[in-house]
């Protein structure tokens, strides 16, 4: 018997039932009513049974009869359309719960293979498993459409990190002239200690203040990235009132991942550092290069840790096992995926702060050979001209790297745990994930 379903093509060969050893293949079976046509005898002469024409057209060109039916005779069945057959009768046609087409619908089994219907996306993202360029859009889509929000966070955020900044550098780090002993080869190691400690000083509180305002910006726009995966917009005011309750310990869990960067590198370094000479500079190589690797390997580990510990309301610990579980298997996707975002959104940063700095070494009284030279302090004009351009970056790097965190742990998510599910759910989508509604993957 022909495997195929349904129906067997026309001119094809005859089905295995055929005995063999005869020489007379049996009667189509699709001729209606078992009747013959005028042309044909009705007894083979030979013996009983009926017999095909001697005159076949070749196989797999058949064509409707032109001229007009024998009396009598019914009339043949129209041919079968394109590709697999009918519809199937529920689900999957243009009529379907979501209205997708389906089987018999053009891009359907009726039309040729359309791949499956698209996933319902109520808010920036579809709810699928997403790709990379999906990721980004998702992030910059919600800039663009909650715009309001976003930015507000974002530009009040960076204007007071740069007003704490600014202040700093140009009343309490302004130590430009102790900084001179680093580029002396004439100084002493006294003189080039203090140097040192005063430009880690000077970075330090620096990259603290920095810090602490990235959290809270990061804080407050994974509330705004979550709902407008559901479509749903927030105000500043409700995103300050989801994400307050978890802010400290948000906090925490940063402090946390720095300490454990820490105490990685000086565990890697410390030892070539101890033993000195040849042996000890190739060690201190050699545990540089493995404190990179084991931080990285760290910080991609536990870089879920921070949407979860905000969406779920978890504790420190919980949110860091949460991430493990959630990147293990996807290591390099996240650390790709992240590392990208973070170049795109520096890299735009920088084109739009370089040219402040320049514009602000160029009105200061320095001018721009000023510039170029670490020891001389180009002044209050070239502070407040570099820090409007950091603000304007700050604008672009806030939301595109919190954004992407999200996505990512809504992403990771949905591969792991079919969230999208429960986000249908809360957006409102009626009958996702029901038969006949299934989403694309």
């Amino acid at each position: 018997m022909n495997d195929t379903p349904g129906w067997a093509s026309p001119g094809s060969a005859p089905s295995d039932g055929q005995e063999p050893g005869t020489s007379t293949p049996p009667e189509p079976a699709d001729r209606p009513g078992g009747t013959q046509p005028a042309d044909q005898p009705a007894k083979n002469p030979q013996g009983p049974g009926p017999q095909w024409s001697p005159q076949q057209p070749p196989p797999g060109q058949w064509s409707a009869p032109t001229g007009p039916p024998n009396p009598g005779q019914a009339p043949p069945p129209p041919p079968p359309g394109p590709g697999w057959g009918t519809r199937p009768p529920t689900g999957y046609g243009p009529s379907g719960p979501a209205g997708h087409g389906g089987y018999g619908a053009p891009g359907g089994w009726g039309g040729g293979w359309g791949g499956p219907p698209p996933a319902a996306k109520p808010g920036v993202i579809p709810l699928r498993p997403l790709g990379v360029g999906e990721i980004l859009d998702g992030a910059v889509s919600t800039m663009r459409t909650y715009w309001r929000t976003v930015l507000g966070i974002s530009l009040t955020v960076a204007i007071v990190i740069e007003v704490i900044v600014v202040l700093l550098q140009g009343l309490v780090l302004d130590d430009s002239a102790s900084t001179t002993a680093l580029g002396d080869a004439s100084a002493t190691v006294d003189e080039q200690l203090d140097a040192m400690g005063s430009v880690l000083l000077s970075s330090g509180v620096i990259f603290l203040v920095s810090l602490v305002g990235t959290i809270t910006a990061t804080a407050l726009l994974t509330a705004v990235t979550s709902r407008a995966v559901l479509g749903k917009p927030v105000t500043t005011g409700e995103a300050w009132r989801d994400a307050r309750p978890q802010l400290l310990k948000l906090f925490g869990l940063i402090l946390l991942l720095l300490a454990m960067v820490t105490v990685v590198a000086l565990v890697c370094v410390l030892p070539g550092a101890l033993l000195g000479g040849a042996a000890g500079d190739a060690l201190t190589a050699v545990g540089s290069i493995g404190s990179i690797v084991v931080a990285a390997s760290l910080l991609v580990r536990f870089s879920l840790a921070p949407p979860t510990l905000m969406l779920e309301k978890q504790g420190i610990r919980k949110a860091m096992a949460r991430s493990a579980k959630l990147v293990r298997g996807s290591w390099w996707r996240v650390f790709g995926i992240q590392v990208l975002s973070l170049i795109i959104a520096n890299v735009v940063a920088l084109i739009i702060a370089v040219p402040f700095a320049l514009v602000g070494a160029a009105v200061s009284p320095g001018g721009l050979s000023a510039f170029a030279d670490a020891d001389t302090d180009l002044g209050w004009t070239y502070l407040i001209v570099s820090g409007i351009g950091s603000v304007i970056g700050s604008l672009i790097t806030f939301p595109i790297t919190a954004g992407v965190a999200v996505l990512l742990y809504v992403d990771q998510r949905i591969r792991r745990e079919a969230l999208d599910l429960d986000l249908a759910r809360a957006a409102g989508v009626q009958g996702y994930g029901t038969p006949g509604t299934t989403p694309g993957s």
